[in-house]
């Protein structure tokens, strides 16, 4: 049996449902985004003024989001099991493995763009562990507006409105399989709000924005997948908090680097070796149960799922 055979697509209780997923997701896309463009300024994203008055508006509407998913409780007659946070996956049950096991897996895949960074570093790997463990140096970043934002407050506040608030609101409608693909869309979507400032400040030609923007939809959708995934199989929300912190701190493979790096066999080979190595932990590493048979959202899903399965 398909996960979607048993559910009534063309029902009007279902399409009820749909349509009330559907517009709130909606809503809350556009109130994250929104929230962005509050404030009136004349200054570029990156400017520690308008990093702080972004983090005031987009924190209170993080904070108000689970507003959204009660809301589309009580207006759909949704029943659930488990309690309201833990549907978001705010929860203690398998916490510690949904802190280490993501982030190792997502570092697993990582392998070749991390050996790059350790070859290219300048650093010996005793000097990258006393930097570790620096308090001052931790300070530091800290008081890095940018590194708060790209490495604490973006990676909070997006997984938990296109995540933890989305995903239970868009399985009772579409199932677990189909919503890891759903929710990019809106997360995706929401990122091109970047194309604005771009053309705002002339940074580029227009073709170039264009396809930037192309590009970052395509890589952001993607992700964005990948943490709905994690979130529906390990049912906590820490695990792709931490994936999206490490992977704004890696940032995009630079495969072209990667190939007219000195030792580029190496570098390629630990490229390939983490692709392999991650296709065959992924389902491993995210076993529910490790984290609590079944994960709460996946008591939502209309039908029986694999994914919820371990």
């Amino acid at each position: 049996m398909t996960e979607d055979e048993d559910l009534p697509q063309h029902s009007p209780e279902q399409q009820h449902l749909c349509a009330a997923s559907i517009l709130c997701c909606l809503l809350l896309a556009c109130a994250y985004v929104g929230s962005l463009y509050v404030w009136r300024s004349h200054l570029p994203r990156d400017h520690p003024t308008v990093i702080k008055r972004r983090f005031t508006s987009v924190l209170i509407v993080s904070g108000l989001s689970p507003l959204f998913v009660w809301t589309w409780r009580e207006f759909t007659g949704i029943t659930t099991g488990p309690s309201f946070f833990a549907l978001m996956g705010i929860r203690f049950e398998g916490l510690i493995p949904a802190v280490v096991l993501p982030l190792l897996l997502t570092m697993v895949l990582f392998l070749g763009p991390l050996m790059q960074l350790a070859m290219d570093c300048p650093w010996t790997f005793m000097d990258g562990i006393r930097v570790a463990f620096d308090p001052w140096f931790w300070a530091l970043c800290v008081s890095d507006m940018r590194w708060l934002r790209n490495q604490v407050v973006a990676p909070l506040t997006e997984e938990l409105v296109f995540r933890a608030c989305m995903l239970p609101m868009l399985v009772p409608c579409t199932g677990t399989s189909n919503a890891i693909f759903t929710v990019p869309l809106f997360f995706g979507v929401a990122h091109f709000h970047h194309v604005i400032e771009l053309l705002r400040f002339r940074q580029g030609t227009l073709s170039g924005i264009f396809l930037s923007a192309v590009f970052q939809f395509s890589y952001t959708a993607v992700f964005g997948a990948y943490t709905a995934f994690i979130f529906i199989r390990t049912g906590h929300l820490v695990g792709p908090v931490l994936c999206h912190s490490f992977c704004n701190f890696v940032g995009f493979p630079a495969v072209s680097a990667a190939v007219d790096h000195p030792h580029r066999f190496s570098v390629l080979t630990c490229y390939l070796l983490g692709v392999l190595l991650f296709l065959f932990l992924l389902f491993p590493f995210t076993d529910p149960t490790y984290y609590g048979l079944p994960t709460p959202v996946c008591t939502l899903s209309p039908a029986p799922s694999s994914l919820c399965l371990s």
